[in-house]
Parts: structure tokens; C-alpha cells; sequence
């Protein structure tokens, strides 16, 4: 386990909440530094991630984040949405994670620990299980070197998954653009084999019944933004970015324009735009996620200081003057004009203070999506059984408890 030193006072690991590991105080003026480990898949990473990952991080001083490869997964779960690439820079890309380990063993061991150095691992109160139905904490859980944190409620990948695939009907298009005949008989043989094997709405349904899969409503509260925000001001003589859009389903292609604006200056401020308003450029059933989870999600990347919810689609003179920005920058994705004829960049190109970032990734959420239409029944598959498997889980744990109260 570690043994770097920290400076500061005596007291026990501050989180609080009073969660802390007291046996990790020293009374000299200095206390061991207490490292976390967190481990997963992190595919189509969300805030539901990120939450788990901050509370972690209030149990110790540093977060290392353990991800298992695109093969491990696909044995135990099937195929993962991103590769392993893709996942391990999201998963950089959170503020709250100081490093990250590729290769992490699906079940977690003492030797993955120790040798990470990690005081012990922290994980959502879900249960993870291998394709045997083994829970994959077992090892540490024994050890005592195990500590649980608060799931966030409505919101998984598997939820994702299911609002994704909601987009799959003859509505769904990109722009103006309609399914081509090569999608329509795409689309029509995946219905067709629906209608034989049966379809499940990958958790949006009332026949989703694990307690961890089945999707809920997310209630966004105003502690949950500050929690993930950093509370920060920007600092006299700061250069300050402004960036807009739908930030929708963040990803990596995201996360590369946000790294990339926010070396144009000191100060990152992300304007997110409404449902009513993502919805009239990109129209469909877009955006996959509603605003408040969009907050959440920009809120998480260690690039971004500040969000504005529900930004104005047209950037004015009033936004640029209240925030003191300096720069104002959009990627390489067309430009929709407000009402067909309003460019609403004018104003930010007026003063000169407008630029133009080519990010160098060309992953779009409609990318993402078309991803999950191509895979949908393996998709479909995987997550019919992982819920079998966690209600089996969940049953047999309350079974437990029953016993446990009668003895």
C-alpha cells in the first residue's frame, strides 16, 4: 500500500461526510497519501461514471482508474460501444482522475492493489458479475480493502443504449438527409428478426426489473451541479473561451475540441443549449440526453470551468460582455443559421474574436449512434442477459438478508 506522505495536520482522511479511513491519520504533521482504485468497462462513459469517480476521489487523495480491454469485456459482457483506446482517454479526460490503468483484471485482486499501489478499491453499490455470475469483488471484499459509494439513480449505459435505439424508426435522419435504401433494408431485416426473437427496450421499458439496469428518472437537484462544479472564478487578466453547442452523448470527438479550445486561453465556458433549441438543427429525436444531463456531463471534463444552461443559440453582445470573453471558438461541424438566415456566430466574427478548431477527431454523436443501430440485437443480448444475471444477484442478496433477520 502507499506510503508517500502528504503534508498537513492531524485528522482523518477529510471527505465530508465522515467516511473517512481514520486509520490512515498521523499526528506528526504529515499523513500517508490514500489512493483509490475504481475499476469498470467505462463504456459510453456519462456523469453516472463521473459522480461515482468524485465520490471516490473524497475517500483518498488520488484516483486511479483500472479499465478493462475491449476483450475482457466482450467475454463477460459482450461488445463494448467504444474501444479501448476511446475509453481510457474519456476516461482521462474526468476531472476527478489522476491516472489510468489499461488492462484491469475483470475481477479485482489484492495484487492489483498492491501493485498500483492502492489502499483499497471503491465501486457504485451495484453488483458487477463475470459470465459465470461471480461477483467481482469477492477478493476484495474478503480483505476488507473494499468501500461502497451511492449509484447514481436514472441514469446507465444500458438506459443510453435504449434511448439510442428509440431512433432506429423511419424519423430518424441526420440534417435533412433520410435513410438511404441501403439503411431502409438494414432497418427492415433487424425488425424482422425482432419480431422473431422478441425485443426488449433495453431498459426504458416496465418489464426492466433489475434494480441496477432498469432505467429511472433522473432528478437533478442544485447540489448535484455544485458538486461537480469547480466553484472558481476566473482570475484577473484571464483570456476567456467561449465554446457552444449540444454537447450531446459526450464523447471523445467532445473532449479533443474541448482540450483544443481550452489552450486557446486560461478560462473555458461551455454554452449548452436547450432541448427545444438542440432539437430544431438537429432534429429527430435528438438530444439523446436532456439538458440537465448535459450540465453534468461537460461539468465532469477537467477542461471546462464554467457552463451556461441554456445558452443562446445566436451568441450576442450581452453574453460576450457579461462573461469578458476573449475568443470564441466552434469546430469543423456545419453551422446551422438561426431561422435559415441568421449566422449565429456574427456578432463574435464582427469583433474578430471568432475561431474556427479542427479537433482532429471526427467522432459525432450520430456516429455513436449509427454504431449502436448496426449491433443493435448484440447490444440487445448482452443487456437482457446481464439483467437476468444481476436479478438473479439481487434476489439471492435478499434471500441473505431474510436469513440473516430470522436468525
Amino acid at each position: 500500500m502507499s506510503d508517500k506522505l502528504v503534508n498537513g495536520t492531524c485528522s482523518s482522511n477529510g471527505n465530508g461526510n465522515g467516511n473517512g479511513d481514520a486509520s490512515n491519520k498521523k499526528c506528526n504533521g504529515t499523513r500517508k497519501e490514500v489512493r483509490v482504485w475504481c475499476d469498470g468497462c467505462y463504456d459510453m462513459v456519462h456523469f453516472g461514471h463521473a459522480n461515482s469517480l468524485r465520490q471516490a476521489k473524497a475517500l483518498g487523495d488520488k484516483v486511479i482508474v483500472g479499465i478493462h480491454t475491449d476483450e475482457e469485456i466482450t467475454k463477460h459482457k459482450g461488445p463494448p460501444v467504444f474501444t479501448e483506446e476511446e475509453r481510457v482517454k474519456m476516461v482521462k479526460g474526468i476531472k476527478w482522475v489522476d491516472e489510468v490503468v489499461l488492462g484491469a483484471p475483470y475481477v479485482t485482486t489484492l495484487e492489483v492493489l498492491d501493485q498500483n499501489d492502492c489502499d483499497f478499491c471503491v465501486h457504485g453499490d451495484d453488483i458487477t458479475m463475470t459470465a459465470e455470475g461471480v461477483d467481482t469483488y469477492h477478493l476484495v471484499k474478503s480483505a476488507n480493502r473494499y468501500k461502497e459509494v451511492k449509484r447514481t439513480a436514472g441514469v446507465s449505459t444500458t438506459d443510453l443504449v435504449g434511448r439510442m435505439l428509440l431512433l432506429t424508426r423511419n424519423h430518424f435522419r441526420q440534417g435533412s438527409a433520410e435513410y438511404d435504401i441501403e439503411k431502409e433494408a438494414k432497418l427492415l431485416k433487424i425488425q424482422q428478426l425482432q419480431s422473431r426473437l422478441g425485443s426488449s427496450n433495453m431498459g426504458q421499458d416496465s418489464a426492466a426489473k433489475s434494480p441496477w439496469t432498469g432505467c429511472s428518472q433522473f432528478l437533478p437537484t442544485t447540489q448535484k451541479i455544485i458538486q461537480f462544479s469547480d466553484g472558481k472564478s476566473p482570475n484577473p487578466g484571464d483570456k476567456i473561451v467561449y465554446v457552444a453547442g449540444a454537447f450531446d452523448l459526450f464523447h471523445v470527438g467532445h473532449l479533443d475540441f474541448l482540450e483544443k479550445a481550452k489552450k486557446l486561453g486560461d478560462y473555458l465556458i461551455v454554452g449548452l443549449h436547450t432541448d427545444p433549441v438542440v432539437n430544431s438543427y438537429k432534429g429527430s429525436n435528438y438530444p439523446i440526453m436532456n439538458l440537465h444531463e448535459r450540465v453534468l456531463s461537460v461539468l465532469a471534463c477537467k477542461f471546462v470551468n464554467e457552463v451556461v444552461i441554456g445558452a443562446p443559440y445566436c451568441v450576442t453582445e450581452d453574453l460576450l460582455d457579461h462573461f469578458k470573453i476573449d475568443v470564441v471558438c466552434h469546430g469543423r461541424t456545419p453551422i446551422a443559421l438561426e431561422d435559415g438566415k441568421v449566422d449565429p456566430y456574427a456578432v463574435p466574427k464582427t469583433r474578430a474574436i471568432f475561431e474556427l478548431i479542427d479537433s482532429g477527431n471526427d467522432m459525432t454523436t450520430e456516429r455513436i449512434v449509427e454504431r449502436i443501430i448496426v449491433h443493435r440485437l448484440e447490444y440487445e443480448r448482452r443487456n437482457q442477459a446481464k439483467e437476468k444475471k444481476e436479478i438473479e444477484a439481487f434476489e439471492a442478496l435478499q434471500r441473505q438478508k431474510q436469513t440473516q433477520k430470522a436468525g
